[in-house]
């Protein structure tokens, strides 16, 4: 059968398939005159104030200097809706984007986009996972006196699970004021999802290693043991720590310290908190993405790093500080790239622009009303815990 379409929807469906995605990724990275810079730009030009572009200090170069503004995702969250823009387009992933539409004003409409750019921390802890788990400290007599806290990289529900019993949200920044806050008010700690920064937190406050015991989603339940541990295990226990970590900072090992410091003599070695407790306790400083940055720009002419995080992050930081005589180096010479952040690419940020250009929005990310407001008192509960 032959489908005819009149002059209207023909050039309606002309134009849909013109800016189907699939178009926009058969369009090469580097062409004759960057014509897909040109035709980002230009897009951005005629969006103007109504669209505000997010790039996480993660995102690939020939992403991120799209970019109004650079940062962790939860400041990018923030001062995206403080801009009043209607269109957010995050340049990061999943979790981040969600945060985005939590904080966004009324109005706001936040797009990814890639939606397949998730994030391996925030899918090691499903929501269905973390309500066993709840269900099983419920009937260890152990729920009433345990408080949930999440670390930013989590999913909208986990959240939202944290605020409705009684938790908050955390910031690599904010991890220690938020257990702190956690600790007066319960005995115990569920930690979610990075064990790492769980570990290290606890580890920074005098917390014994041996009272910060791991919850494994993927244990099966034999007798009175859950999560691999067993009911007495789990009661004496101070915090619980989920078993999940971030696929890039999980990569460096101790013996990549020992090699920086072999390698470069009076190095200083600096690395994210979700980094191996091992790692960390070899490290020099351990700081979140916004603080080794700061270290780095307050470090004097000649000084030497090596940085253990996301090698774009540290690339890009070795090319700005190199005029200041500053040397740069990745903790692990290998590299560690984000590869879900890495799916986000000039043609993805082509397409979803110009979509808008033309009153499309594409790959929105809405987080749904119930989950939202749990979330963000989860949120809430965060910048109360750092007063």
């Amino acid at each position: 059968m032959t489908l005819v379409l009149d002059g209207a929807t023909a050039a309606s469906a002309e134009a849909n398939a013109a800016c189907s995605l699939e178009n926009y990724l058969a369009l090469p990275d580097q062409s004759p005159g960057n014509l897909l810079d040109g035709r980002i730009a230009a897009a951005r030009a005629k969006l103007g104030a109504t669209a505000v572009i997010l790039g996480h200090h993660y995102q690939r170069d020939e992403v991120v200097r799209f970019a109004d503004f650079t940062g962790d995702s939860y400041k990018l969250s923030k001062t995206a809706a403080a801009t009043g823009a209607q269109y957010i387009v995050f340049c990061g992933v999943h979790f981040m984007a969600e945060s985005a539409d939590i904080l966004a004003q009324n109005g706001q409409q936040v797009i990814l986009p890639d939606l397949n750019a998730g994030c391996s921390m925030a899918d090691m802890a499903e929501i269905s996972q973390v309500e066993d788990c709840w269900d099983a400290l419920e009937r260890a007599g152990l729920a009433a006196e345990t408080i949930p806290v999440t670390y930013i990289n989590s999913t909208a529900a986990i959240k939202a699970f944290c605020g409705e019993r009684g938790g908050l949200v955390c910031t690599s920044s904010s991890a220690r004021k938020a257990l702190e806050w956690a600790f007066a008010r319960g005995k115990r700690i569920l930690f979610l999802p990075d064990q790492h920064l769980g570990r290290n937190t606890g580890h920074s406050m005098g917390l014994p290693l041996d009272e910060m015991v791991v919850w494994d989603p993927w244990a099966v339940q034999i007798g009175s043991f859950w999560g691999g541990q067993s009911k007495e295990q789990l009661a004496a226990s101070r915090m619980l720590l989920w078993k999940g970590h971030c696929a890039v900072h999980q990569r460096f090992l101790p013996s990549h310290v020992d090699q920086a410091r072999a390698k470069y003599p009076g190095i200083e070695v600096i690395v994210h908190p979700e980094c191996r407790y091992e790692v960390c306790q070899k490290a020099d400083a351990l700081g979140s993405t916004e603080q080794l940055i700061a270290r780095v720009e307050q470090a004097p002419a000649g000084a030497i790093f090596a940085i253990g995080t996301e090698i774009h992050l540290v690339n890009r930081l070795a090319k700005r500080f190199a005029p200041e005589g500053k040397k740069i180096v990745s903790l692990d010479d290998a590299g560690c790239l984000c590869t879900t952040m890495y799916r986000i690419s000039p043609q993805h940020l082509a397409w979803v622009l110009e979509n808008l250009v033309e009153g499309r929005v594409v790959n929105r990310i809405e987080v749904k009303p119930d989950v939202k407001h749990w979330a963000k008192v989860a949120l809430d509960r965060m910048l109360e815990s750092r007063d």
